[in-house]
């Protein structure tokens, strides 16, 4: 949709599907900061440039509005102004969260906090289930956790033989929410 350091011409709100945001490091390596859902808005920032890249994963319908013009629109609308604060607030939350995340957690946390951290974005969406989907591939799990993929295949796999978690065809399923939940609040 847009690349890292693009000048900002447009904002977007994604209506259905998921988008992984990302930033390139100097050395090729890809740092995923996010994954965006449906009602997400992105390309809203101050410096009038994109300070992450967003790629679809998947179809995804998006709605874009030029800068400027959105600029009116919203000022005389106090509700949608109150509903960006709430995702900015909400967004710079998340930030935080994965602060922790990526420098204070074993690979086991780190993927039990992603999956009720998915789920729990996704019950606004979909409503309350076991069932997680995961439409990103685990090379973007691991970029946005900070691991390999080898490590995050290894940590799938061992806490499905655990009894915690079934690998399933486009997610997983949680069969001990009550483990995974103990693992991320480790």
């Amino acid at each position: 949709m847009f690349s890292e350091e693009d000048i900002t011409t447009s904002f977007y709100n994604l209506l259905e599907g998921v988008m992984r945001l990302y930033k390139l490091l100097p050395d090729g390596r890809r740092q995923i900061v996010g994954f965006a859902l449906s009602g997400d808005f992105l390309g809203m920032n101050i410096s009038g440039r994109h300070n992450f890249s967003a790629d679809a994963i998947g179809t995804v319908t998006v709605c874009q509005f030029a800068k400027a013009p959105f600029g009116r629109f919203i000022e005389g609308r106090p509700h949608l102004l109150r509903r960006i604060n709430e995702l900015a607030i909400r967004e710079l939350s998340q930030a935080r969260d994965h602060m922790v995340l990526l420098g204070r957690r074993s690979a086991e946390e780190k993927v039990a906090t992603f999956l009720l951290g998915w789920r729990e974005r996704l019950v606004s969406l979909k409503g309350s289930s076991d069932m997680v989907p995961l439409p990103m591939s685990r090379q973007d799990i691991a970029d946005y956790l900070g691991l390999t993929i080898e490590t995050v295949s290894r940590t799938f796999t061992k806490l499905e033989r655990d009894g915690v978690i079934e690998i399933i065809h486009g997610g997983i399923s949680l069969l001990d929410p009550a483990r995974v939940e103990a693992l991320a609040a480790a």
